[in-house]
């Protein structure tokens, strides 16, 4: 997952992402409109600092980077764009620079920091830079000179970014009256209020539940030592990830998967009722205001897919091409339940990764425990890198003596020869009130001879020393995917095209793309040893592995265009309706599950992408077309091949947002791209 920070769709910011800069003093003053300065050497990277410091250094870069966008914006509008347009683009992307720097810093500390005050201090910053960008994407006076600019000798990467930059200006309402403005302005900051507090509440809300031991059987060695009964006698499984899924595919008893599984959909649960409820609300007033029919209509403008209805289609035409082999999956499931329950009608949800982890064991030989000794924290983060390495060219290099926000982030410089491109931080474990998923995040922007680019992964897998399952490896290269994406695309021109800024249903393919390397059998038996014995992977168990992947794909595609279809049905109609309502319906064409609502369970209040995807959550299963054909050229000479590799790296990585992201693709594969890769995929038995 990228994630983006918790910032409002209003001009600059929406069309350039979401980074870091270190704090700067203020640039000149209107009446000293800066003048070319002699190049200075780019300082080496040191993004984390600031979150390594006290309250008082997070505040002062906040306002120091905050000032520095009202000196640029001054400077701006000092300027005569017909004599100075590289000056005039210039102090825009040193504005937005600085605004981006804030903004990733706090999007980053509220969701790892350690202490709270802290993690209050970043939505602070936040709500300050939310409205510092809405004052700057409704200012006519900067605006009226970005539009005055003569890019008719302009490169195309320019041309490109200032189009989107002046759309996005007039999607914020720059040229509407003043009374609109300012009410663009207050939804705006309730928006990034309401969003912070959603997210808040379910990183902080871990629930637990209590098990008696025989209720672990089925559970690997390691996890029952890692849960050992409390004085009651009890053993405690809380609703984070290294607890929930092993529980959920391992667990014998049907009962203790259905306690854990209602549990975990309790998350959120009120707070975040009536929290959705607004951010729904408040987003269809914005859009509306602004001219759109709704804030799906308002949000796929600036997508790959341009229009709500191309969304709504897009869902359509997979759910006619899934439907069958669902189908199929289901009834087989269902079959392997009625062995142990005689008579059963139904699947449960609870029993859907138990039985696929049951059926894959016995259809293809195949047991998933029997693969994890091979796939110890430590050798699997070694063997993403090396492999990543080898691919592109590229060195990792450990640096001992960063300043970070927590002890166990790790900090490595890259290089491309002696070359350095930018440096990347792993924040890779669980601890409590740390964002509960796996993420990417932007910490700095890079641009060409300013500053390099560094983003750090946010996950919460096991320690060194403990076992991963084999979809948390896949997890591992997906994000790692992200992460290459930012530091290979950080190094144009304009901080507001470099790194991932690309569409964003185009941005999930890279990491969809080099998720495939975790099944991939010349891949994994570089780095899937034994943690004991050190033997690599047999390769027999590599391709069971690899067939027993093949099983689910149809009822993981449901489920994902169930998702998609929550994301875009809520953001598309009128605000007022019933959610659990609108769910349900949903979910009756799209899942052949029974409804997730029932019984008090509330799992839409915890879909956390329902604020930062908004609408447009169908990004993941779009990029997953795209990424699916993008495959098909490593698949002609091997994923270890440098050549097509590389070619990759220079055609879609490198150029970050400064072309279309169907270019980008077009560049790479020679032709447009098309759906009958991921037809063959989901067609494959």
């Amino acid at each position: 997952m990228k994630r983006l920070s918790a910032l409002t769709l209003s001009a600059a910011l929406a069309s350039a992402g979401c980074t870091h800069t270190p704090a700067a003093a203020p640039e000149p003053t209107a009446q000293q409109a800066p003048a070319p300065a002699a190049p200075k050497p780019v300082p080496p990277p040191e993004g984390a600092s600031v979150l390594s410091g006290t309250l008082a250094d997070f505040t002062a870069a906040c306002d120091a980077d905050l000032e520095r966008t009202r000196a640029q914006v001054s400077a701006i509008k000092a300027l005569d764009a017909r004599k100075d347009g590289q000056a005039v683009l210039a102090a825009y992307d040193e504005a937005l620079g600085a605004l981006l720097a804030a903004a990733n810093r706090s999007s980053l500390a509220r969701e790892v920091h350690p202490e709270a005050a802290f993690r209050d201090a970043a939505r602070e910053c936040e709500q300050r830079v939310d409205s510092a960008n809405v004052a700057l994407s409704q200012d006519r006076g900067v605006y009226d000179v970005l539009a005055a600019v003569d890019l008719s000798s302009a490169d195309a990467a320019t041309r490109y970014w200032m189009d989107r930059a002046l759309l996005d200006f007039r999607r914020a309402g720059v040229d509407r009256d003043d009374a609109t403005r300012a009410k663009v302005k207050s939804l705006n900051e309730e928006l990034l209020k309401l969003g912070q507090q959603f997210s808040k509440n379910i990183a902080e809300d871990v629930r637990k539940a209590t098990f008696k031991p025989a209720e672990l059987d089925g559970l690997p060695e390691d996890y029952r030592k890692a849960h050992p009964p409390g004085a009651d006698g009890l053993v405690v499984i809380t609703t984070n990830y290294p607890d929930y899924f092993p529980f959920m595919t391992y667990a014998k008893n049907a009962k203790a998967r259905e306690k854990l599984w209602r549990t975990y959909r309790q998350r959120a649960y009120p707070a975040n009722q009536d929290v959705l409820a607004q951010l729904i609300a408040k987003r269809h007033e914005l859009a509306t205001l602004l001219g759109y029919a709704s804030w799906a209509a308002y949000t796929t403008e600036t997508k790959m897919t341009r229009t709500q209805q191309a969304a709504a289609d897009f869902i359509d035409r997979l759910g006619v091409a899934t439907e069958a082999r669902a189908k199929q999956e289901y009834a087989q499931l269902l079959a392997r339940k009625q062995q142990d329950v005689k008579g059963a009608k139904v699947l449960e949800p609870w029993d859907q990764d138990f039985y696929e982890d049951r059926l894959r064991a016995e259809r293809f030989s195949f047991d998933s425990q029997a693969v994890r000794p091979y796939f110890e924290y430590g050798r699997v983060k070694a063997g993403v890198m090396d492999i990543t390495s080898r691919i592109w060219g590229i060195t990792y290099k450990p640096v001992k003596d960063a300043r970070v926000w927590q002890q166990e982030v790790e900090t490595y410089d890259v290089f491309d020869g002696d070359t350095l491109l930018g440096r990347i931080y792993l924040d890779m474990h669980p601890r409590d009130d740390k964002y509960k998923h796996a993420a990417q995040f932007d910490l700095v922007a890079g641009q060409a001879g300013k500053r390099y680019p560094e983003a750090s992964l946010v996950c919460n897998f096991a320690r060194p020393g403990e076992l991963m399952t084999h979809d948390e490896v896949e997890t591992f290269f997906h994000e790692f995917g992200h992460l290459l994406h930012a530091i290979f695309g950080g190094h144009q021109k304009w901080a507001g095209i470099a790194g991932t800024r690309v569409e964003w249903d185009f941005v999930e393919t890279p990491s969809m793309l080099l998720q495939q390397w975790a099944g991939n059998p010349e891949v994994l038996k570089e780095f899937a040893k034994h943690h004991e014995t050190n033997q690599p992977i047999p390769a027999e168990m590599v391709e069971k592995l690899r067939a027993s992947k093949e099983f689910g794909q149809g009822l993981w595609a449901r489920r994902q265009l169930f998702l998609s279809a929550v994301s875009l049905d809520y953001y598309s109609r009128e605000p007022g309706f019933d959610t659990t309502e609108a769910l349900v319906a949903l979910q009756t064409r799209l899942s052949p599950f029974k409804h997730e609502h029932r019984d008090g369970t509330h799992f839409e209040v915890a879909f956390g992408h329902l604020d930062g995807y908004s609408a447009a959550y169908y990004t993941y299963l779009w990029s997953s077309v795209i990424a699916k054909d993008l495959e098909t050229e490593f698949q002609k000479k091997g994923f270890l091949d440098r050549e097509t590799a590389m070619k990759y790296r220079r055609t879609v990585l490198e150029p970050g947002g400064a072309k279309p992201a169907a270019e980008l693709v077009k560049d790479f594969l020679g032709r447009e791209y098309g759906f009958d890769a991921y037809r063959a995929y989901l067609d494959a038995k």
